[in-house]
């Protein structure tokens, strides 16, 4: 059953995008264009398409054109709020900033804003969320994993039947975290507003107590990481 009142969204936007140059000198990153249409754009279409109405974006790197690209995101049929970075925050840090904007009962959605995933699960992923809101275990987070691609061989976690860890075990597939998931807002408590802070030590603290679950998604999902990468997914996508 999908959630009546859909969660809330964050998309990371705020990284400088390096590896990108000199495609980023003069534009971020998640507004590089796949067929005319930014990365950013890809995803807020499927997030209206999946009822989510509140969204909230960090930026940080030229935000100001973010922000005059995507509006209050009445073109997409969306609520977009921005919460921007005078500098970098990390991704748990810019969460850290933006919740009192996002403003969580509980569970929010993060997708990272430099991914290309045409067909996200996003009505899959909400109701991921209404089950996690029932289980006694409460959940911190529940991670999108995929497929190690070309570029990261070696994985990051380790995903068991939906139980992600750190560690190895029978059974178990090492995978790549999507950049995408959805956290409750428990996981940030501890962090202070406006001091940066990496996801990942949070995630594997959250692993240790068996709170982060996950799945494997074999759908098309691509990092976007490179400009020969950006030029292969526009031809592969004409």
């Amino acid at each position: 059953m999908l959630m009546s009142n859909p969660i809330p969204c964050f998309l990371l936007a705020a990284g400088r995008g390096e590896r990108m140059r000199p495609l980023t000198d003069n534009l971020p990153k998640p507004l590089l264009s796949i067929q005319n249409k930014s990365l950013l754009a890809w995803h807020l279409e499927t997030l209206s398409k999946a009822k989510i109405q509140e969204v909230v974006i960090n930026h940080a790197w030229l935000g100001e054109k973010i922000e005059l690209a995507l509006g209050n995101g009445q073109q997409f049929g969306l609520h977009i709020q921005y919460s921007p970075e005078g500098s970098a925050l990390e991704t748990a840090g810019g969460i850290c900033k933006a919740l009192p904007i996002i403003a969580p009962k509980d569970y929010f959605l993060v997708i990272n804003g430099d991914v290309f995933s045409p067909n996200l699960p996003v009505d899959q992923l909400l109701e991921t969320a209404s089950n996690m809101r029932m289980d006694a275990n409460k959940p911190l987070a529940h991670l999108l994993m995929v497929p190690n691609p070309v570029q990261h061989p070696e994985g990051d976690f380790y995903l068991r039947n939906s139980t992600v860890s750190n560690a190895a075990s029978e059974g178990a597939e090492k995978l790549t975290f999507s950049g995408i998931g959805i956290y409750h807002k428990d996981l940030f408590q501890d962090l202070e507003i406006g001091i940066p802070a990496k996801l990942a030590p949070l995630l594997r603290k959250a692993m240790e107590q068996n709170k982060v679950s996950g799945e494997k998604y074999i759908g098309p999902w691509h990092d976007v990481g490179t400009p020969q990468r950006l030029q292969e997914l526009n031809a592969a996508y004409e």
